[in-house]
Order: C-alpha cells, then sequence, then structure tokens
C-alpha cells in the first residue's frame, strides 16, 4: 500500500486514475474504506489530504463485440 498527498482540485476518481490506472466502483469503494472520513471532503479534495492507495490487481478491459460480426 502506498500512500500519497493530494493537490488541489483533485478528485477521487482523478487520484485512482493516475495512480492505478482505474476509475471503477471497486476501486473507489477500496480506496474509501482505508481512508475512512475521506468522504467529508466532497467530490473535490483540498491539498495536503493523505490518501492511502489500496492495492488492486489491474483490471482486464471489457470485451468489444460488434453486432455485426
Amino acid at each position: 500500500m502506498s500512500t500519497i498527498r493530494s493537490r488541489d482540485g483533485d478528485s477521487v476518481a482523478l487520484i485512482l486514475w493516475q495512480q492505478l490506472q482505474r476509475d471503477d466502483d471497486e476501486a473507489e469503494e477500496a480506496l474509501y474504506q482505508l481512508n475512512p472520513g475521506l468522504e467529508q471532503y466532497g467530490p473535490i479534495l483540498p491539498a495536503g489530504i493523505e490518501v492511502k492507495l489500496p492495492e488492486l490487481a489491474a483490471k482486464t478491459p471489457d470485451k468489444v463485440v460488434n453486432v455485426w460480426d
């Protein structure tokens, strides 16, 4: 598990994408479980908040299905 500090204007989704290349519900839920009270800051975090990052496997991309195949 690693820890970062938020920059002014960061959101949970942005942090997850920049650090883990994921922005799905599973990653967001894991991040909030590791960081109780983080939701009190709202959708945009102030600078300097310590955020623990969850250790998650890389998510495999969804299979694309073409209706014409």
